[in-house]
């Protein structure tokens, strides 16, 4: 038996050896069928791929071949942990550069005069008061008292939503506390009193936003939002521990007193970086996020690329020279990948209107990028069924261009949160000029119950475009800036242009860089049924001049 399998394979080999010679793949294929072994499981002595010739005698890889198929497998990994985890160093980004302007973990930065174009901070608006803070929860539950009319939301150190504040989260906007619980806590929970969602992670950040009173004065909300807005320690057995729980001896009895006074900062006016960097720091950043988290935050799949590429929990980051070579080129095409989703994404159901510019690539992957946005219908909810696979072309992009995820950002829901559409391209198709004149029309009865806003956006920061105007938008408020003004049918047509177009009122217009790329992004707060419907629709960008 063992002489017929000996002769069995020298037959093989030389039948494999004689068709590589004469370098045909049918003798190659023939050779494998005369000796019982399918020629789809062979691999030929020499294959031309991407990454170079790669040799193989009988299967076995040469040197050279391994070096090729090794760094090839190391920079996949490197921009893996880049395109797929680009989320968590956003977040990590964000804590840090509210921490440059002062505001530590469980302190709170309030823009008291909107946020302006000085703050790097993914396309954040100017529209709305912003609040916001980062939480240390490695001591415990962390609480949020938040005001009455905001909209607001907590993240964790991985971008993973943790629950909704305010108006679309369980208070209504009638303001309410909320205990934001670290993994694996073991002490008790209060039974009342409070909304109570648990993190994944030891740190977290959370925003919210306020809307100005009657959409031209910011005072009365900026003193409302520090009249009611705290951020304490959460004291077992206190508010919320029912007396009879302390009886039977499953809980202490803490005293109830005010907590502890909430150290507010002020954002405006302050130029903060809170971007995701794209060069070596990147890594590094990566890395401080692993070794702060517990290793179990982050689905196992996602953190494999970071392992693979030394990240580890628990050990030093010390990349050899040839690896730093290859995370550093991994991280310039990984960039460039993200980048171009963001800017210029090529699947079509991401674009709102089907056969036009504007995009919203929630409404079809939802704030998992998994499944659509349900329809709301006269009847009710109407899910859509799981689609069962992640949509990550669409995560990378959102991310890239986007601060914050939650379910309140993807919802058809009328008279409710906001929504947003933006355009990379103009009605020719081409990235707009900072140099140029376009216009936009925005049809008559804008489907905003609040209002509506332009905000227009640096291409390379993704952030508020930096002019002397200061806030680059325009829309139905008043504040900072005069409201746009209607034409004679209705409509409202905003321009976007170096300097102020003949005849067109200030209110209509964002000034523009010249040989500084830029895209808009209408906002529409508390979005009305013809938005959804589609029966209203903003007009492609045109370029005037």
């Amino acid at each position: 038996m063992q002489s017929q399998t000996r002769r069995t394979a020298t037959s093989l080999a030389l039948a494999i050896a004689a068709a590589l010679l004469t370098g045909s793949l049918a003798s190659l294929a023939n050779a494998a069928s005369n000796t019982g072994v399918p020629a789809s499981v062979i691999t030929p002595d020499k294959v031309e791929s991407r990454i170079g010739t790669l040799e193989f005698a009988d299967g076995q890889p040469s040197k050279a071949t391994l070096e090729k198929v090794y760094d090839n497998l190391d920079f996949i990994h490197a921009f893996r942990a880049f395109s797929d985890t680009l989320q968590g160093v956003s977040v990590h980004a964000v804590r840090k550069g509210i921490a440059n302007v002062g505001a530590k973990d469980n302190e709170v930065l309030v823009f008291s005069e909107l946020m302006d174009s000085k703050s790097l901070f993914l396309t954040a608006n100017a529209d709305t008061l912003y609040v916001i803070g980062s939480l240390d929860l490695s001591n415990g539950p962390m609480v949020i008292e938040v005001p009455p009319q905001v909209l607001g939301t907590v993240q964790d150190a991985w971008f993973h939503w943790v629950i909704d504040m305010g108006m679309p989260g369980p208070d209504r906007g009638e303001g309410g506390k909320y205990l934001i619980v670290p993994p694996d806590y073991e002490g008790i929970l209060p039974e009342g009193g409070f909304n109570i969602a648990h993190s994944k992670t030891l740190h977290a950040v959370w925003f919210a936003r306020a809307f100005l009173e009657n959409g031209n004065d910011p005072k009365p909300v900026v003193a409302r939002i520090k009249q009611f807005t705290r951020v304490y320690p959460y004291t077992p057995g206190g508010l919320g521990t029912p007396i009879a729980e302390f009886l039977a001896g499953k809980a202490p009895l803490a005293p109830l007193k005010p907590p502890p006074a909430t150290v507010f900062h002020e954002g405006s006016g302050k130029a903060m970086n809170t971007l995701p960097p794209n060069d070596w720091t990147y890594f590094e950043m990566l890395n401080e996020i692993v070794q702060a988290e517990p290793a179990s935050a982050l689905d196992p799949e996602l953190m494999g690329p970071i392992a693979a590429i030394g990240i580890v929990k628990g050990k030093p980051f010390k990349p050899d020279a040839r690896m730093k070579k290859i995370l550093s080129e991994a991280l310039q095409v990984a960039n460039a990948t993200s980048r171009s989703l963001f800017i210029n994404g090529r699947d079509r159901a991401w674009y709102y209107y089907g056969d036009g510019n504007w995009q919203n690539l929630l409404f079809d992957t939802g704030y998992e990028f998994e499944t659509p946005i349900p329809m709301i219908t006269k009847e009710g909810v109407k899910p859509f069924p799981a689609t069962g696979y992640r949509k990550l072309d669409a995560r990378e992009a959102y991310f890239y261009g986007v601060t914050g995820i939650t379910p309140a950002m993807s919802m058809r829901l009328p008279g409710s949160g906001s929504q947003y559409v933006w355009a990379m391209l103009d009605a020719d198709g081409n990235y707009f000029d900072g140099a140029r004149t376009y216009r936009v029309k925005l049809p008559r009865d804008i489907p905003a119950a609040k209002f509506w806003s332009f905000t227009l956006y640096d291409t390379m920061t993704r952030s508020m475009l930096d002019t002397p105007q200061r806030f680059p938008r325009v829309g139905s408020q008043s504040y900072p800036f005069p409201a746009a003004q209607a034409d004679a049918d209705g409509s409202t047509t905003v321009y976007f242009a170096p300097t102020q177009p003949d005849g067109v009122k200030r209110g209509n217009w964002i000034q523009t860089i010249p040989g500084k790329g830029f895209f808009p992004m209408l906002r529409l707060y508390s979005p009305l049924e013809p938005f959804f419907s589609k029966q209203w629709r903003p007009s492609e960008v045109e370029l005037v001049k």
